[in-house]
């Protein structure tokens, strides 16, 4: 059969908290009921999430998580951070709720997505359809600051471990000796510089971020990390907004 359909339920501790912050990234809400046991559904396309309110959940503990396949991570990325800019004036970067910048991770084979992570502490992890996770796509290329790079991705993205993935670059870029592509020691720069965001360090990001941004580029090295530094120009904006 072909038209099975999973919906999962994750856990929440208030329904109309979790229901306003999917409406800023685009979602309706389709079903609510408060008896016996509050519940909720958003529902944006094909993207339905189904929740229940906990009484006394924290969302700090929470395990929820869920993969979500689409057909442009990029594009539906875009729109989520248009919501979001729209309701705070920036990319909510820390703490709960938060966003990711589509990244790729080693761990799922080199697959390139981001993460929402909802007002329930519910890991919403987004990937392009196809590219869905499958593990381990071997070791990087680019020496070991892209190495560390790729391990600082995984714990920061797919585990949430923002002050191990920090010591793993840290260690990299203080030793670095100019070996590594450029193009790499910026990306390991600005990621670095989120981490420190997200670790409540906006002096450091700011140092990392000027470092960054004093490393010279050539048209072609500026073309091929247009990502890293949108990002770079976006962390600038909030530490300083």
């Amino acid at each position: 059969m072909t038209d099975e359909t999973t919906i999962p339920i994750l856990p929440c501790a208030d329904i109309d908290e979790t229901a306003d912050f999917y409406r800023l990234l685009g979602f309706d809400t389709t079903y609510r009921q408060t008896r016996p046991n509050p519940y909720v559904i958003v529902r944006r396309g094909g993207i339905e999430l189904h929740f229940a309110a906990i009484a006394g959940f924290d969302p700090e503990q929470s395990y929820g998580s869920c993969v979500v396949a689409v057909a442009d991570t990029a594009a539906l990325f875009e729109e989520f951070a248009a919501g979001m800019r729209a309701a705070h004036g920036k990319l909510l970067l820390s703490g709960i709720p938060r966003i990711t910048r589509p990244r790729r991770r080693k761990n799922t084979g080199n697959a390139s997505g981001f993460t929402v992570v909802d007002p329930g502490g519910n890991w919403i992890r987004v990937f392009r359809r196809g590219d869905e996770p499958h593990g381990d796509d071997g070791a990087a290329a680019g020496g070991p600051l892209a190495a560390a790079l790729e391990n600082a991705v995984v714990l920061g993205e797919s585990r949430g471990d923002h002050r191990q993935a920090a010591r793993i670059l840290d260690g990299k870029l203080a030793r670095h000796d100019g070996s590594a592509p450029v193009t790499v020691l910026v990306e390991a720069l600005v990621y670095r510089a989120e981490l420190a965001v997200r670790l409540d360090d906006p002096d450091h990001a700011g140092r990392l971020l000027d470092r960054a941004r004093s490393t010279a580029l050539d048209d072609a090295q500026r073309e091929r990390l247009a990502d890293a530094l949108a990002n770079a120009a976006e962390l600038e904006r909030g530490r300083t907004g």
